[in-house]
């Protein structure tokens, strides 16, 4: 990781990981600078814990839909603490933790945030925890109950059940009383059972066949981050009234070519779908649908959902799924870890270990 620095007149000296362009994960930078003061309705959020999601992945490549262009900071949400507010941000914010989900910007020791994009966090849980549930957890929860609005007593499929996202949306349907089942590496295969997940094998070439064993009639929903040419097999596998969830393009992050193109192919296909009398239906759920629309009903819903999370979290009903922690200038390995397809659960970012 190669180290610069900028500086400008302010208070704050900022470490941040900057992703200069197309490049491998040693090709990341290290730099600080001093931020400028908090503005109108902004707060500085120091950060305790941040993490690397498949999102920070397609951007490395240049392969996220719609990314800022090189160079940026990226990091997808994070937990932090306030340090001070701007003009017409309440005193009382600082102090205080919260969690903001941001796209980019939050692989940094301090950053601005807007404080109407700020999200609580009880007492007593823990940052890396809580980082874990953000987007993450978020997500599980909205495709589940929102999009696919699953009930107690049916059936699933959760393809990757053991990354960031998977690893807690099958920890919700099995509460909820649903009956999951979990295509992930072998390696991973105790652990979902653990969590009462049917695993099977998602490098059977007849993993569908696989999954059409243990569920002859069907399933009531399938979350599908793939993409790619397989969308249909899921398509198959759902039972007259199911759902399909789209959530990714997994299968195209290595291709060569335009990032958007996958995403707009997939959306071809599942409005096709839609159209058909087949009594299934398809979705692509996309976390930030309707921001533009009212943000701040976005942002209601968005912490509503949160809250709903971390409850379960307080309560020990859902385990933030910990792959691994690393210190803010250990970046690069915690990228090639969240790269190699070896762990269950989220790499985290620390300030420090």
């Amino acid at each position: 990781m190669r180290s610069t620095s900028t500086s400008t007149s302010t208070t704050v000296t900022a470490t941040e990981i900057v992703l200069p362009g197309k490049v491998e994960p040693e090709g990341l930078e290290l730099r600080t600078h001093e931020l400028p003061a908090p503005g109108k309705g902004q707060v500085i959020l120091r950060m305790e814990a941040t993490g690397v999601c498949f999102a920070e992945q397609q951007m490395r490549r240049g392969k996220y839909y719609d990314q800022p262009p090189f160079p940026f900071v990226p990091g997808y949400d994070l937990v932090g603490t306030v340090t001070a507010v701007g003009p017409e941000s309440d005193a009382a914010l600082v102090g205080r933790r919260f969690a903001a989900i941001t796209k980019v910007g939050a692989w940094a020791s301090h950053l601005l945030v807007d404080a109407a994009d700020l999200m609580p966090i009880p007492d007593g849980i823990d940052a890396a925890a809580a980082e874990t549930v953000i987007v993450n957890g978020v997500t599980a929860w909205q495709m589940l109950n929102r999009t696919a609005k699953v009930r107690t007593g049916q059936t699933i499929v959760v393809l990757g059940a053991n990354g960031g996202v998977g690893s807690t949306l099958v920890q919700l349907a099995a509460h909820a009383g649903i009956t999951v089942i979990g295509t992930a590496s072998p390696r991973h295969h105790d652990t979902l059972r653990r969590l009462g997940v049917a695993p099977v094998d998602y490098h059977d070439p007849d993993m569908y066949a696989r999954i059409r064993e243990i569920a002859p009639d069907g399933v009531d929903a399938v979350f599908d981050h793939v993409g790619g040419a397989a969308i249909e097999d899921s398509w198959q596998l759902l039972r007259r009234g199911g759902t399909l969830v789209s959530y990714g393009t997994a299968a195209s992050k290595n291709e060569e070519g335009n990032s958007q193109l996958p995403v707009l192919k997939l959306f071809a296909r599942l409005n096709a779908w839609n159209a058909m009398p087949n009594g299934k239906s398809a979705h692509f759920y996309n976390l930030w649908g309707g921001k533009r629309r009212c943000q701040k009903t976005w942002q209601q819903r968005m912490t509503e959902d949160f809250t709903q999370v971390l409850r379960l979290v307080a309560d020990g009903s859902l385990t933030p799924q910990i792959a691994a922690k690393f210190s803010l200038a250990d970046t690069v390995e915690a990228l090639r870890l969240a790269e190699s397809r070896t762990v269950a659960g989220k790499v985290v970012i620390v300030p420090e270990m």
